[in-house]
């Protein structure tokens, strides 16, 4: 099948061109427009009960929950000086009513949480017209350049202004990525191929990935919710994925073309074999991305949207448009070499080199090997255990942001929290505010007062049929103890005939762990069956798909274990440049872990596919893996650091979450490189040995039928009498 696709290929190459030029400037041109359709936040359970409270709250207490807090500070005044008060009711009493449907400032509620410590400062929370975040987004733009008032220190901060500024943030760090990335990657592509011409191409299969998917990714938002933080995974993803394909195909053509094939035979070849390499690998990276759709977060699923959609475009233009170009460019792919032109000589043979070489080293003291590299993957691991999790806030932010200072201002600045609560939010099968529902409304919140951890509990509304307690707590919102105590608020009794929903951070916080919990396992399920059956398709082993699940676990596992030893712990904070907030936001794991796992079998799929290559040609497991290695250990390592490049400039993002992001990228790509496909793969196959190819019989007959093979029986080399070995022996 591959070898028909790179002839069909090689003799449409221009109007395939032709066609890819076309759908690079449709894509260009509709998918820019992505940027307005794309939401922020997307961390929440819609399905949730804190979700069913915050709706119930928003329908009959409009003015509850505050989408801005907009701190003024004053050096001189206090609020207790008529002037601080006229200039700050007077500024908000002029905001449009078509952008502000409500604000609740200290000279309205006399709130002494709206008043600083020095009272010097107080805070105004405001909610903002529209239905969604997208909505209430553009209302904060309309008001947020006239929210100053002169003579007063003015800090914009609360949910929306916070998501806005995160949005810009990630914007500016993605221009600045791309900017870095693109010219870093073409030197080390140039170094990596030693030639301009050659160097071009992976990058002009990145470029059409990201233009690809940005307007994938528009399409989709028409149907539902895209969160702002796909564009980054699209951006960087789409990018490191391409060139890691691109020099895959590359790499292979110039070594057919080597070998002394030409023309339509070179093509086919390529395509035959690494361009099947690609398929698988994409396929599975796909698989491991699309798990996250299982989960009830817009955050999750856009990931998944961006990470499939630039996966699988990577996929296509690498076995379709990069063999075109190939076709067209024929020898001249060599093109201005800046290497010294060698005279003719025989290719290297894959039996030495400094990867044989390594490969047998490490196969000659497997179990010491093996031993030595799974406790130094399991002891950095060991901070995994203590991981905890916390919710996405302002602390996500740069210092230098207002919704950063805002945050850091009330917590330093403020006695308590005049919008943290847990809110318990009732429908009441009479008038709230009947003398009945009256009575039990009080004893509920008598009730929810007792509980262990609160420290009040009061009526904050009662409209129609609704009703509200709001019970205080000190400590942090996002803690166990805080949740633990939603926990023990809900199993208080209700009052008879009524329905309770527990909204706020804390409930919104426990639901969210908890449907994370009810999800993981069924995604960690169907990403094991799934990959299991496609690299039983790719290399007809029973026991190699099991050994790749295991490593990639402990590779995972290790990762996992380094980013709670910088993120939570904070160490390295200052090298890296970000401020530790104790905790790690839940769906970053998952995120990470979909993505990891995805992009570690990539490189499982490189290494394996060349070493069963080697296997069908000599029929001896322990010279098919250092041959293996030796034909594409140099091209792995050069793959990888060339994906470390964009993460690496991620990393250096203002937003913390997009700094862990990067860095764990980095950790992992490194990581499983290194440990575990360079020095793990070798040794636990030598141990494994010809069972490493194993089948039982029934399964030789699916892998004989089904399996995706490197190439067609014409392409296979002539090999000396009885020392091919067929699977399963």
């Amino acid at each position: 099948m591959f070898e028909t696709l790179g002839r069909f290929i090689y003799r449409g190459r221009k109007p395939l061109l032709i066609l890819t030029l076309v759908f690079a400037v449709f894509s260009g041109v509709y998918g820019l427009g992505v940027f307005g359709d794309m939401k922020p936040g997307g961390f929440e359970d819609p399905n949730s009960e804190s979700r069913k409270a915050a709706l119930l709250a928003e329908e009959a207490f409009p003015q509850r929950a505050p989408d801005a807090v907009v701190v003024y500070r004053s050096k001189d005044r206090t609020v207790d000086d008529p002037a601080f008060q006229e200039a700050v009711v007077g500024k908000i009493s002029s905001l449009p009513e078509s952008a502000v449907t409500g604000a609740a400032h200290y000279w309205m509620t006399k709130m002494p949480a709206q008043v600083s410590r020095d009272r010097h400062a107080t805070y105004v929370a405001m909610n903002l017209k529209g239905s969604d975040d997208n909505a209430k987004e553009a209302s904060y733009k309309k008001v947020k350049d006239q929210l100053d008032v002169e003579g007063y220190e003015t800090f914009r901060g609360g949910p929306v202004p916070t998501g806005f500024q995160a949005g810009e943030q990630i914007g500016e760090d993605l221009a600045v990525a791309e900017g870095f990335s693109f010219p870093v990657l073409f030197i080390l592509l140039v170094v990596v191929f030693g030639g301009l011409a050659a160097a071009s191409l992976p990058l002009f299969v990145g470029g059409l990935s990201i233009l690809g998917s940005m307007a994938v990714l528009r399409v989709i938002a028409q149907f539902t919710d895209v969160s702002v933080f796909a564009m980054s995974l699209v951006t960087i993803l789409g990018l490191a994925v391409a060139i890691d394909y691109g020099l895959l195909i590359v790499s292979r053509y110039r070594e057919e073309l080597d070998a002394g094939h030409t023309g339509e035979e070179a093509l086919s070849r390529t395509v035959a074999t690494a361009g099947r390499t690609v398929m698988v690998s994409g396929i599975t990276v796909a698989v491991a991305l699309f798990g996250m759709t299982f989960f009830p977060f817009a955050f999750l699923k856009s990931m998944a949207y961006g990470g499939v959609a630039a996966v699988v475009l990577s996929v296509f233009f690498s076995i379709i448009a990069l063999p075109a170009a190939l076709a067209v460019m024929g020898p001249k792919v060599n093109a201005l070499s800046l290497r010294r032109k060698k005279s003719a000589s025989a290719p290297a043979a894959k039996d030495e080199g400094p990867w044989f070489r390594l490969a047998h080293g490490l196969m000659r003291r497997p179990v010491a090997v093996t031993v030595v590299a799974l406790a130094v993957m399991l002891a950095l691991a060991v901070p995994f255990l203590r991981i905890d999790f916390g919710a996405n806030d302002a602390r996500q932010l740069p210092d230098s942001a207002e919704g950063r200072q805002v945050h850091n201002i009330m917590e330093r600045d403020f006695e308590g929290d005049g919008v943290k609560s847990i809110d318990a939010l009732l429908k009441l099968p009479g008038d709230a505010k009947s003398p009945e529902q009256g009575a039990a409304l009080q004893a509920y919140a008598e009730r929810l007062a007792k509980v262990p951890g609160a420290k009040d509990a009061q009526i904050s509304g009662a409209e129609g049929t609704s009703g509200r307690v709001s019970v205080s707590f000190d400590g942090v919102a996002v803690s166990s103890e805080a949740r633990d105590l939603v926990n023990d608020l809900r199993a208080v009794e209700r009052p008879a005939g009524s329905t309770v929903y527990f909204g706020g951070e804390t409930a919104v916080f426990d639901d969210t762990l908890d449907a994370l919990g009810d999800v993981l396992p069924w995604m960690l399920l169907y990403i094991a069956i799934a990959t299991y059956i496609l690299l039983f398709l790719a290399f007809g082993s029973v026991l190699l798909p099991l050994k790749a699940i295991a490593m990639n676990l402990l590779s995972l596992s290790a990762t996992f274990g380094i980013l709670v030893w910088i993120f939570q712990d904070g160490h390295l904070a200052d090298l890296i440049g970000f401020d530790p907030t104790g905790n790690i936001e839940p769906n970053m794991p998952i995120m990470l872990f979909a993505l990891i796992f995805g992009l570690s079998m990539d490189y499982e799929v490189f290494l394996v596919s060349r070493i069963r290559e080697q296997y069908d040609q000599l029929g001896d497991p322990t010279a098919a893996v250092a041959t293996g290695l030796q034909s594409i250990g140099k091209l792995i390592v050069s793959a990888a650091l060339l994906m470390c490049v964009p993460l690496a400039a991620m990393a250096t993002s203002g937003v913390l979450t997009m700094t862990l992001f990067g860095v764990g990228m980095v950790i992992a790509i490194l990581l499983d490189v290194a440990v575990v496909r360079i020095l793990l793969v070798p040794a636990v196959m030598k141990l494994m040995g010809r069972a490493s190819w194993w089948a039982p019989g029934p399964l030789q007959k699916v892998y004989a039928r089904f399996g995706i093979k490197e190439g067609d029986a014409a392409l296979a080399e002539k090999k000396p009498a009885g020392e091919r070995v067929p699977v399963g022996s």
